[in-house]
């Protein structure tokens, strides 16, 4: 996805099973950001970040959703472990992290596998993409986001 382009409307799923759409949050901006998996020290960092940096998103409008290919049980511990405040989703098909261009192929330790690149997303209110975060500073996710929709 690119800069101007309209989100897809399924998100994924929430803590209950239902499908969540874009259109739940009609006339409202989002920030969708996309992490790896739950409970690992970077994905921790960024959703602890954005926890703490919550009320300044929400004061500016924004609703805040994080989107992994876990299930919506490991959300549940994830989200009650580090008090997370948002909306977080299950991509387990990884339909809806292919829709946004972040399912790839990435490296470590010398092998090749598909994965969740870190990436967050700021919409408008009709949900274009305004900005794309591609380089996320796990530690200060939060500050980065809230200086791009300032400036």
């Amino acid at each position: 996805m690119e800069t101007g382009e309209k989100i897809p409307e399924v998100l994924g799923l929430d803590a209950e099973g239902r499908e969540i759409k874009a259109s739940d949050f009609a006339g409202k901006p989002l920030i969708i950001y996309f992490y790896p998996k739950d409970n690992t020290p970077g994905c921790t960092a960024e959703a602890c970040s954005i926890r703490d940096g919550y009320q300044s998103l929400t004061a500016l409008g924004y609703t805040v959703i994080g989107i992994s290919k876990d299930s919506a049980a490991s959300h549940l511990k994830f989200a009650g472990k580090y008090e997370l405040p948002f909306l977080l989703l299950s991509d387990s098909s990884t339909e809806v992290n292919q829709a946004f261009g972040v399912w790839q192929k990435k490296k470590m330790a010398g092998r090749e596998y598909m994965g969740t690149v870190r990436t967050t997303f700021i919409t408008d209110a009709d949900h274009r993409i305004t900005h794309i975060i591609k380089k996320v500073d796990t530690k200060n996710a939060a500050q980065q986001i809230i200086e791009l929709i300032e400036n």
